[in-house]
Formats: C-alpha cells, sequence, structure tokens
C-alpha cells in the first residue's frame, strides 16, 4: 500500500449519528435516560443475587457477572456519545481512543466466552440434572468466569497492540460514536494487512468457539426436551433455556456481522445502527429478557420491597408510639 502523509496521531474525531445532528437534545436525554435504566436494573439485579440465598444457584452467579460486564460496557461508548450531544465535544484522544477501543473489546469477548458459559450451565441443568450439584461447583463457575475474562482482556491486548502501531493520515475522523476497530483501522495510512489478519483471526477465535459450544449444548438440549414424554415438562425445561437463547440470538448475530469479515468495513449508519443493537439496546433490554419470565427473581424482587416498605413503616410508627407514650 501507497504510504500517504501521515504524522504522529494525537486526537481524533468522532462523527456520531449525522442523520440526528438536528436533534442531539432530543436523543442526548434518550441516551442519557437509557444509560441510567440500564446502570440502575443491572446493579438491582447484582445486589439481588448476592443478597437472597435463593439465588445462590450456577445460573444467577453467571447472571450477577454478566450485569457486571453489561454496566462496564455500556459505561465505555454512552458516556462518550453524551459528551458528544451534550458538550458538542466530538474530540477524543489517541490514547483515549485506544483505551475506549480496549476496554470495549474486552467487555464484548468476555460476554462471548461468558454467554457459552451460561449455555453449558443450561445444558448440565437439563441434560444431566442428576449429576448437576457435582458437576457445576463454585469452583467450576469461578473457573468459567475466570477464563472468559482472562480470554477477553488477552485477545484484546493483542489486537490493540497491533493496531495502535499503526500510522495515522489526516483526516483523523471517525465516522462512528465510538472507536470502534473498522473505522479506526479505514484511517490507516499504512499496510494494515497484519492488524486485519490478526484481528481477523482472534475475533474468529473469540466468537465462533464460544458460539460452537453455545450451539452444541442446545442440539443436545432440544434432543434431550424432545424425548420427554411430559408436555408440561418438556415447556418447563425450555423456558429454562429460552431467555439465554434470545440474548445469544441478538448478541451473536449482530457481533459476527460487524466483526467475522476478512475486511475493513465502510462504517455506514447501518454499522452504527447494528452497533448500538449490542452496545445499547442489548444491555438494557438483557435484565428484562432474564428477569420478567424469571418466577424466582421476581419473588426475590417483591420480598426486597416487602421488607424495605416493612422497615419503613415500622420507623414512621416509632414517633407516634413515642408521642403516645
Amino acid at each position: 500500500m501507497e504510504e500517504k502523509n501521515s504524522t504522529q496521531v494525537h486526537m481524533f474525531l468522532l462523527l456520531r449519528f449525522l442523520a440526528l445532528a438536528e436533534l442531539h437534545v432530543l436523543f442526548s436525554i434518550v441516551f442519557l435516560l437509557i444509560y441510567i435504566l440500564t446502570v440502575v436494573e443491572n446493579v438491582i439485579i447484582i445486589t439481588l443475587i448476592h443478597t437472597n440465598c435463593e439465588l445462590c444457584k450456577p445460573m444467577y452467579f453467571f447472571l450477577s457477572h454478566l450485569s457486571f460486564i453489561e454496566v462496564w460496557y455500556i459505561s465505555v461508548t454512552i458516556p462518550k456519545l453524551l459528551s458528544n450531544f451534550i458538550a458538542e465535544d466530538r474530540s477524543i484522544s489517541f490514547v483515549g481512543c485506544m483505551t475506549q477501543l480496549f476496554f470495549f473489546s474486552s467487555f464484548m469477548c468476555s460476554e462471548c466466552v461468558l454467554l457459552s458459559a451460561m449455555a453449558c450451565d443450561c445444558y448440565v441443568a437439563i441434560c444431566q440434572p442428576l449429576r448437576y450439584p457435582d458437576i457445576m461447583t463454585y469452583q467450576t463457575c469461578m473457573y468459567l468466569v475466570v477464563v472468559s475474562w482472562f480470554s477477553a482482556f488477552t485477545v484484546s491486548l493483542i489486537k490493540i497492540s497491533f493496531i495502535s502501531q499503526l500510522k495515522f493520515c489526516d483526516p483523523q475522523v471517525i465516522n462512528h460514536f465510538f472507536c470502534d476497530i473498522s473505522p479506526v483501522l479505514n484511517l490507516a495510512c499504512t499496510d494494515v494487512s497484519l492488524a486485519e489478519m490478526v484481528d481477523f483471526v482472534l475475533a474468529l477465535f473469540i466468537l465462533l468457539v464460544p458460539l460452537f459450544i453455545t450451539i452444541v449444548s442446545y442440539l443436545l438440549i432440544i434432543m434431550t426436551i424432545m424425548h420427554i414424554p411430559n408436555t408440561q415438562s418438556k415447556k418447563k425445561a425450555f423456558s429454562t433455556c429460552s431467555s439465554h437463547l434470545t440474548v445469544v440470538t441478538t448478541f451473536f448475530s449482530a457481533t459476527l456481522f460487524m466483526y467475522a469479515q476478512p475486511k475493513k468495513i465502510d462504517p455506514f449508519d447501518l454499522n452504527k445502527l447494528v452497533s448500538a443493537a449490542y452496545t445499547i439496546v442489548t444491555p438494557i433490554l438483557n435484565p428484562f429478557i432474564y428477569c420478567l419470565r424469571n418466577q424466582e427473581v421476581k419473588r426475590a424482587l417483591k420480598t426486597a420491597l416487602c421488607e424495605k416498605n416493612g422497615i419503613s413503616k415500622v420507623s414512621r410508627s416509632i414517633p407516634s408510639v413515642q408521642m403516645q407514650v
């Protein structure tokens, strides 16, 4: 590739959603509300799981870690997007861009691996119910979580080490609302074939291996459910993993569309919308998908609310008793 005039880049400009430029006030409010709601609902889930004995199960252990990832996942992109809308500050430093890219990739990859671990948990619960307590021990769950974090951050570190060594040229404008791999590679002046190849191979590894494990788990789950004679038992078994299957389908469809390609993607608004699907929409929907149909979580939430109301009623009644005395 012929090199263009290249300089040591210190700053990038993010173009965000060009079609929404005239409605920046409205969409800044919408994105702010989405961010607050996402953080609050995921924090509530984490608190419920760690304070309610009924939810001390591997499935909820994984769910609490997934909620933790979602909080940081959306925090990597939305605050900067809000500053672009509200403060009209579209600039991001080179170091800031690489940092955002690293953490975004790390949280996305860790979610991929964690979703496959949750698929394995569903498989053991439905296909090996008698051995479930022996297989899905606390040590096993911790091991799977550690693997998800370690593999994700390692893969992301390798990616960023190659991308950060590239030279970039003017105009230093990223046609995206955050620093993503493809838009950043589009600005490189030097040969990006090695960085593209490394990114493509690692993307296939961190996406396809968990996806393969998930697909195999669900094929075995479906085969097991089909052999259950009782219709009610079939429905109960399928409802155990239906929420997870919905999240997996949404997440992997978007990520495979964006990242499992062997070349740079032209960052049109379509790519921004697909990115928004798994960076903004998915984190806010996942708690609803997992919890609205989950009776144990709803019972835990009702119990927590009743206890809070009971405490507040008792505290309000104490002063009136003292006045009567």
